[in-house]
């Protein structure tokens, strides 16, 4: 029998309980989200004369935090209207209300005794069969179980998700021994498709994988600073986005956890005994963390932990770290390291390994070190934490933020260097590993293979089936490439246009490649995908091939250049095969553009998208006016609508407004409701994007034919003139910014007509190219693509 969520209760309304619940919402799912009865009543609720009987006063832990939920930055939910997926209530009077719910996810304060006490009260009401589940990241799963029915044994296990819930993908399946196995296939399932996530299946160890690995991996960072003379600021630079990982690094990411949680798993390790010795004292906190948390120096809930803002001389706020040495805070000069200038000509962190851990600097040894341990350390968690290399792999990749995990880190420096590294670092790996060649390969149908230390051989990793794995395929089925862009082979009739120049801007290289992928699929396929699987889609134009053309005068070939890319964003919406575009990430300017022409868009729910090209002095000139224009057209049945909706599309587009996510972009019109879709999970993105072009070409796709657009004129246009008037005399906006706006609004009316006209679109791409061009003329649209490009240099004379 298929099993279907269509409600969630959420035991525990505070961080995580609040941000499971918005993740939820954001599926759709609806969610009832309870917490206890406050035990006494605020200063503010007595002087309104409430009683503790009053249900505002016993369902205010829940509704506060729901509060806090929907104002969280950044945002916790998709888009603002799916809080309406949420009600609230409290344990006492709103339990019972589970017996019609589809799982239960308790998420509680982390005590045992308070634990079992909330699943003594769900056993009163619960329904046979229904899934319960708790978040629980320090207490063993099995413990939790104790003296429950057979039939709540069933259908119980750990279900770990990751703080922002919406933002980090990891979830960690924990069944116990009496979990159903097909419970288990369900959690699993359920997590990867529906919510997105990387679902990987965890024992029932101390601290499960991530935060074991994890924390290790920080903990032992935390002894070695002081033995090579480095400061909080330097690890930080060396263990952030050079070797893949985030911004925040090692000790702002503590500081962001909070230094007591660091902690609590550490001593949670550390307490069970389930190390050996010498990694056992890993765990063991230095003497400066502890001094830090006997001062509360916590991190940001405290304002202060390794880094704290400090008011200098001038009254200008500074970020200073935390000097180990002295327990003082100081402005912390930045360290050049040699090591890190030879890896500047290397795009991909999985390439510079190598690089790194031979650096003949402090970094170097740090880097020899540091993955020395890690690699000692994790041979040794398999099998006592994980069977299978990969789902190690996957949860530091999904949980922490790597871009690569451990043994793919070790495979990049080669297998036997990282036996030597550990040597080097003190340890011995585990046996089994000796024998590995290699940890994981590529077969020949482009799927992942890992080697299985139980069985000696290498076996294909799960699920593969429902994604594309371009880094995969590249090799065996690249048709075509040139420096910016490449084509591949997807099967099946269908072609990948991948964009890889830098930051996947759009030059003429990348519109080469597109002309080229849309000629070939037309000849010798039935349809093409545009997709990558970087960062980011793209983030637009190529601004500094503008520029220079705009300073030379160049307007001829400055002209040709904008009209190429008019005419490739045309191709894309009118050629003779299905174009299905799938962004994801930052999908800005340009990059936009080619979304709003597809046939179909396929769009990560992480897909921050908008046309932002006001905010470099210009227009969109791409496309996107003229289709904002033709989008906004089709909803003219009556002058408040024409008005409001040309107004609405007007503003988005002069705020240079980005969705926060694709659900915001159908608000913004950017994606549209009755043809795109959206996925939460962004490795299944390219697989739904190719199924989706089969399925065009299968059921006849036919080319479609050139719209017609309503226009409004002189009319219109009046409306916009005053109200860009009124901006500028009450000083929200420069005459620079008057300017654009105006020039914006002259295009999305269709120009100085009398009346309202039907005109076609390549009038509307004509007209948006000459203001293009023209605002390209101004001497502060090109200083203010200097800035963006060169960080605030003078512009060349």
């Amino acid at each position: 029998m298929k099993r279907r969520i269509k409600h969630v209760t959420v035991l525990g309304s505070g961080i995580m309980g609040s941000g499971i619940a918005a993740h939820f919402a954001n599926i759709g799912v609806q969610v009832l989200l309870l917490d206890i009865v406050p035990f006494e009543l605020t200063e503010a609720e007595q002087k309104k004369g409430l009683t503790k009987e009053d249900k505002v006063v016993r369902n205010r832990i829940a509704t506060e935090n729901f509060v806090k939920l929907q104002k969280s930055s950044p945002a916790l939910l998709y888009s603002p209207k799916f809080a309406e997926r949420i009600t609230v209530g409290n344990f006492d009077d709103d339990l019972e209300k589970i017996k019609n719910t589809d799982w239960i996810i308790e998420v509680v304060v982390e005590r045992l005794d308070i634990k079992k006490s909330v699943y003594e009260k769900i056993e009163q009401f619960r329904k046979p069969g229904t899934l319960v589940s708790s978040n629980t990241s320090g207490i063993p799963i099995h413990f939790l179980i104790e003296g429950r029915s057979d039939d709540f044994k069933k259908y119980f296990a750990g279900t770990h998700f990751f703080n922002p819930v919406r933002y980090l993908p990891l979830l960690e399946v924990i069944p116990t021994p009496e979990t159903d196995p097909e419970i288990v296939k369900f959690y699993m399932e359920y997590g990867a498709k529906f919510l997105g996530k990387a679902t990987v299946e965890a024992k029932d160890t101390p601290a499960f994988i991530a935060n074991r690995v994890g924390v290790f991996s920080m903990m032992n960072l935390l002894h070695e600073i002081k033995g090579l003379g480095l400061n909080v600021s330097d690890i930080d630079k060396l263990t952030g986005p050079v070797i893949g990982r985030p911004k925040s690094a090692t000790f702002r990411t503590a500081d962001v956890v909070g230094l007591d949680t660091l902690v609590m798993v550490a001593n949670g390790v550390r307490d069970s005994k389930a190390e050996a010795n010498d990694f056992n004292d890993v765990f063991k906190l230095p003497d400066y963390v502890q001094k830090m948390v006997d001062n509360k120096w916590l991190g940001s809930k405290s304002e202060q932990g390794f880094y704290k803002k400090i008011k200098n001389a001038e009254g200008k706020s500074e970020i200073h770290g935390l000097n180990l040495d002295t327990m003082e805070y100081e402005l912390q000069g930045k360290t050049e390291f040699p090591t890190l200038a030879l890896t500047k000509a290397i795009d991909k962190p999985i390439d510079r390994f190598k690089v790194l851990i031979g650096g003949k600097d402090k970094a170097g040894e740090l880097y020899r070190k540091s993955f020395g341990a890690l690699f000692a350390y994790v041979s040794h968690k398999v099998p006592e934490i994980s069977d299978e290399v990969y789902k190690i792999d996957d949860a530091m990749k999904a949980g922490f933020g790597w871009e690569n995990g451990p043994f793919e880190i070790w495979d990049a420096v080669g297998v036997q260097k990282g036996i030597e590294l550990a040597k080097e670092a003190g340890y011995e790996v585990s046996d089994w590993v000796k024998n590995v060649e290699t940890f994981y390969k590529v077969n020949e149908e482009g799927q992942s293979i890992f080697f299985d230390q139980t069985s000696g051989n290498y076996n294909s990793i799960p699920g593969q089936e429902a994604f594309i794995i371009l880094d995969n395929i590249r090799k065996n089925k690249t048709l075509w490439s040139n420096s910016g862009s490449s084509i591949q082979d997807l099967g099946d009739g269908i072609i990948n246009f991948e964009i890889h120049s830098k930051m996947n801007a759009l030059g003429g290289e990348v519109l080469d490649g597109l002309n080229r992928a849309i000629d070939l699929a037309e000849k010798e396929y039935d349809g093409l995908v545009i997709g990558n699987q970087g960062a980011n889609f793209s983030v637009g134009a190529n601004l500094a091939m503008i520029l220079m053309m705009a300073i030379d005068q160049d307007w001829d070939d400055l002209n040709m250049a904008i009209a190429y890319f008019q005419k490739s964003m045309m191709r894309v919406r009118y050629s003779s095969i299905p174009v299905i575009v799938a962004p994801h990430g930052m999908t800005l300017g340009g990059g936009c553009e080619m979304t709003m022409h597809a046939d179909r868009v396929v769009a990560a729910a992480e897909t921050y998208i908008g046309l932002v090209e006001t905010g470099v002095g210009v227009i969109p000139g791409g496309g996107g006016t003229k289709e904002m224009a033709l989008r906004v057209s089709r909803e003219f049945h009556s002058d408040d609508v024409k008005n409001n909706r040309l107004r609405d599309m007007f503003m988005n587009i002069a705020m240079g407004k980005v969705a926060t996510s694709a659900y915001e972009a159908y608000d913004m019109g950017i994606l549209e409701n009755h043809k795109d879709i959206v996925v939460v999970n962004k490795n299944r993105q390219i697989k739904t994007a190719k199924m989706l072009a089969l399925s065009l070409a299968e059921h006849g796709y036919t080319q479609p034919i050139e719209q017609k657009v309503k226009v409004l004129g002189r009319d219109a246009l009046g409306m916009f003139l005053v109200g860009t008037d009124q901006m500028l005399t009450g000083k929200y906006i420069s005459e620079h910014d008057k300017l654009i706006a105006d020039k914006l609004a002259n295009v999305l009316v269709g120009g100085n007509l009398s009346e309202p006209t039907i005109v076609t679109e390549q009038y509307l791409l004509n007209l948006e190219r000459e203001t293009f061009l023209q605002l390209c003329g101004e001497r502060k649209t090109l200083e203010r693509i200097q800035f963006m490009l060169t960080k605030g240099k003078p512009l060349r004379n």
